[in-house]
């Protein structure tokens, strides 16, 4: 038995030196995180994330989350998700509640890892892969002046650095100049290089329907959120409309949110975030329920190490869907926007060399906080 000692919330923030946008038009000045340590009576630390306003997901866990399992057994896992997601149901069981419960899932995972001096992945019922192909998520809208020439130049760094999968932002106003823009990208890094474009669900269906078409001559091979993620009906129309695969869902949360998603096969790639959709147990359940109805899962994934190696522990624990000789594994989103606690959290970072990711096989989560630099981002 490991009962829980404290539960400690570590809210951070950092400057970015050059902000970047999307279609949302939000510039992003700062990148932050609500980091969860939760400690048990015998001295073992688990670190977890969530995902989104970081101060919302701290008042959450202090407020309605921590008091509830202090004393408890760490290893009771399900139970404690399941407790606290009926404490907070009766209020809205989607979003920033969701967010917070995924960070103390993540953590408690992490003890158990430690504790049993297992990683995560062999938890879950173990790795079907040791390391993953990571795909770029750059591209993003800074030079207002240069957007197409800027995306070249990322999107040729990012091929000389070894990814072999990118990621760009779609969503400027202009179909023509979205097209133009992922056109100029796919002649600089030639055909051999995985290109995805993320419309952060920016387009009308129709819209979405028309500039889809005109990508699939560029080989795009998925459209992420191309419309509202409240419009199943619309991602409906827009998937069987599309030869290519569309994807979402990065802002759904539980085996219920997905639940429609997947039944009505609204997209062709799933994509719950461990840190939002309500952690480990929660997208393992997620993934079981796309793989019975043929719905491919790739997670999203945005935010510290900690979230970055939980990412990995799922992914590789995934099947291959479908499997095959020749499989298609699921891709590691690596996003490439500043972010030192991407960077610097880990003790030892985690890095990608000739495009691939190791999955990390120490106890645990598999990595080391560096608390130098929580200390240094602390927001008072």
């Amino acid at each position: 038995m490991s009962p829980i000692k404290k539960v400690t919330c570590h809210v951070v923030s950092a400057p970015v030196e050059r902000p970047f946008t999307s279609s949302r038009g939000w510039l992003y000045k700062t990148r932050g995180s609500c980091i969860v340590e939760i400690e048990t009576t015998d001295g073992i630390v688990g670190w977890g994330e969530c995902y989104g306003p970081s101060a919302v997901a701290k008042a959450y866990i202090e407020t309605q989350f921590a008091p509830r399992i202090i004393g408890r057994d760490a290893f009771d896992v399900e139970v404690i998700w399941e407790d606290l997601y009926n404490r907070i149901k009766d209020y809205g069981g989607r979003g920033m509640a969701t967010s917070a419960l995924s960070g103390i899932d993540i953590a408690l995972w992490d003890i158990m890892g430690k504790s049993c001096g297992k990683p995560i992945h062999k938890l879950i019922g173990g790795a079907y892969r040791t390391e993953v192909t990571a795909y770029a998520t750059g591209l993003y809208f800074i030079d207002m002046d240069r957007l197409i020439e800027e995306a070249v130049e990322e999107a040729n760094e990012f091929v000389d650095n070894g990814f072999v999968a990118i990621k760009m932002k779609i969503g400027l106003g202009s179909p023509k100049l979205d097209i133009d823009r992922v056109a100029a990208v796919r002649k600089a890094i030639g055909d051999d290089v995985r290109l995805m474009v993320d419309a952060n669900h920016c387009f009308t269906v129709p819209q979405a329907i028309r500039i889809g078409r005109e990508l699939e001559k560029l080989n795009v091979e998925w459209f992420e959120e191309p419309i509202s993620p409240e419009d199943i009906d619309g991602y409906v129309e827009v998937t069987r409309s599309l030869d290519m695969a569309v994807a979402g869902g990065e802002n759904e949360f539980t085996r219920w949110g997905f639940r429609d998603l997947v039944v009505r096969k609204a997209m062709d790639i799933i994509q719950p975030d461990v840190c939002a959709a309500g952690g480990i147990s929660e997208c393992r359940k997620i993934a079981t329920l796309a793989s019975a109805h043929g719905v491919e899962c790739i997670p999203h994934a945005w935010g510290s190490a900690i979230g970055l190696a939980a990412t990995l522990h799922f992914l590789a624990a995934l099947p291959d869907q479908p499997p095959s000789f020749k499989p298609m594994p699921p891709l590691l989103e690596l996003e490439q926007c500043e972010n030192p606690f991407r960077d610097l959290l880990s003790v030892e970072p985690i890095l990608q060399k000739a495009g691939k990711v190791q999955i990390p096989t120490g106890a645990g989560l598999g990595i080391d906080i560096n608390r130098s630099v929580l200390d240094r981002y602390r927001v008072a």
